[in-house]
C-alpha cells in the first residue's frame, strides 16, 4: 500500500513542481503559486500530509528518497503523456528535487534548487553540519514537547538531520542551483555555490536569504518564469 498523496494544483500551462522547505509544509507559498499559476500548472507537494490534515499525527524519521519518489508519484499522475515538468525546491524541498532529477531524469526538464543544505560537499562538511544541526536545534536546547505538533517540530525531529547527510552524486545540464543575495558569506550561501560546482550547474543569486522565496514572491515568480520558459514573457 503506498503513502496518499497530498498536492494542491492551480493554473494552467507546463508542469511546475513545487518542493517546500522545512518539513514540505506549503504555508506561505501562496503568492508565489498565485503568480506563477498565470503561466504555469503549479503543483505544490505536501510530502507529509501537513497542510492536509496529518499536522500532529505521528511521523517517521524521514528519507530523501521517500520525498522525490513521492514527487514523482504526483508528476505521473499530472503529466501528459510524454512531456516533462520544471521544478523548484528550496532547503530541503532543494534537497529532495535535486534527488528527483537523480532518479527520474526523463521527467523533468529543468530544475532549481535554492540553498539546498548539502554542507557535507564542503571540505569541513561533518563540521559544519554540526554547527548548522546545534544552531538550529541544539545543544543546552530543551526537547521539543509534541514535535509533530508543528512543521517546525518535525521539521527538527524527523528532517533536518536525515536531509542533511545527503550528497548529490550525478551530472546534468537541466539543473540551476540558486542562493539569496542576503545569504552571502553564510553557510548555506557557501553550501549552493559548492553544489553547483560538484554539479558542474550554473549559479544564480535570488532576492532575499534562505526564506526569500517567502519574502520576493513577485521577483521569484520573474526569475523562475525567466529560466523555464526563456524568451516567452
Amino acid at each position: 500500500m503506498t503513502d496518499p498523496l497530498h498536492h494542491d494544483i492551480i493554473g494552467r500551462g507546463p508542469v511546475l513542481l513545487l518542493m517546500p522547505g522545512g518539513a514540505g509544509h506549503p504555508m506561505g507559498l501562496g503568492p508565489l503559486t498565485e503568480r506563477l499559476a498565470r503561466r504555469f500548472t503549479v503543483v505544490t507537494y505536501d510530502p507529509l500530509g501537513l497542510a492536509h490534515g496529518r499536522l500532529g499525527l505521528p511521523v517517521a524519521e524521514q528519507r530523501v528518497a521517500h520525498w522525490s519518489e513521492g514527487a514523482h508519484r504526483v508528476l505521473e499522475q499530472v503529466l501528459p503523456p510524454g512531456e516533462r515538468a520544471y521544478a523548484f525546491g528550496s532547503s530541503s524541498g532543494g534537497i529532495a528535487v535535486l534527488d528527483l532529477l537523480a532518479r527520474h531524469p526523463g521527467r523533468l526538464a529543468h530544475v532549481v534548487a535554492h540553498e539546498p543544505p548539502c554542507v557535507t560537499l564542503l571540505p569541513d562538511g561533518a563540521r559544519r553540519r554540526q554547527e548548522l544541526i546545534d544552531g538550529l536545534d541544539g545543544p543546552g536546547r530543551p526537547p521539543a514537547e509534541g514535535p509533530t505538533a508543528t512543521p517546525m517540530g518535525v521539521f527538527l525531529a524527523h528532517v533536518l538531520r536525515p536531509f542533511t547527510a545527503w550528497t548529490p552524486r550525478f551530472t546534468t545540464d537541466r539543473l540551476t542551483v540558486a542562493a539569496g543575495s542576503a545569504s552571502r558569506g553564510q553557510l548555506l550561501h557557501d553550501t549552493a555555490r559548492r553544489v553547483a560546482d560538484h554539479l558542474r550547474s550554473p549559479f544564480v543569486e535570488y532576492p532575499g536569504g534562505h526564506l526569500g522565496v517567502l519574502d520576493h514572491p513577485d521577483a521569484y515568480a520573474t526569475l523562475l518564469s525567466d529560466t523555464f520558459l526563456p524568451g516567452t514573457a
